[in-house]
């Protein structure tokens, strides 16, 4: 089987665009992911990648243009019959490492730890998740030394929507999304940066169209 996704991005500034087709080979997948920068100025290689991937152990990407891997690998171990998810990711051409982690407590919290290797850029996030409706996540930096906050409430019909905020920048964010595994999925998106004089809020709006050939 055969899958193909478009995914359309707007805002004021650029808009772009992403094409992908999926092919399943056994218990395997093979992508191949376009940007329009593939045909702008007729067909090439610009914005071109390829990845194969195992779900839920590995992801290779090959970006063609630049001639860079990422490497990124999954894993789960149980810590007391609690599920704690494990997530390797190495860019070749940056030489960055990032080591990801969750530890699923129940179904209502889970905490979660985001690391660069060999820096000081730490996140530790707690997720609450209060009726299966609401979601609470406080985000600390350690680089930072700061807070960032987000709450997000489903709706009737699939419907989503979430407020974030970053103390660092204070920037406030606010999203209304969808999510269909069968048509696509939206997105659109205001910020404003309240240290800032009072503007109209940038507002960016994503769409994503899912088709099985």
């Amino acid at each position: 089987m055969m899958k193909a996704s478009f995914k359309g991005k707007f805002d004021v500034d650029k808009s772009g665009s992403v094409a992908s087709l999926t092919f399943n080979a056994g218990n395997a997948k093979l992508r191949a992911t376009m940007t329009d920068a593939s045909f702008v100025a007729g067909p090439s290689f610009n914005g071109l990648s390829l990845a194969v991937e195992k779900p839920g152990f590995f992801i290779i990407d090959y970006n063609v243009p630049k001639k860079d891997v990422r490497f990124q690998f999954m894993n789960t171990i149980r810590i007391a019959e609690k599920p704690l998810n494990l997530t390797y990711i190495h860019m070749r051409g940056d030489n960055r490492t990032i080591v990801d982690g969750s530890f699923v407590i129940d179904p209502a919290n889970k905490l979660s730890a985001n690391y660069m290797v060999g820096t000081k850029n730490c996140k530790l996030k707690y997720t609450y998740v209060h009726g299966g409706i609401a979601t609470f996540e406080p985000c600390y930096d350690v680089a930072k030394n700061m807070w960032d906050f987000a709450i997000s409430h489903k709706l009737y019909g699939g419907d989503n929507l979430k407020a974030t905020y970053q103390t660092s920048s204070k920037m406030l964010g606010l999203e209304w999304s969808n999510n269909s595994k069968s048509t696509g999925s939206f997105k659109v998106c205001a910020s404003m940066n309240l240290a800032e004089e009072l503007k109209p809020p940038k507002l960016t709006a994503e769409t994503t169209w899912n088709l099985e050939l």
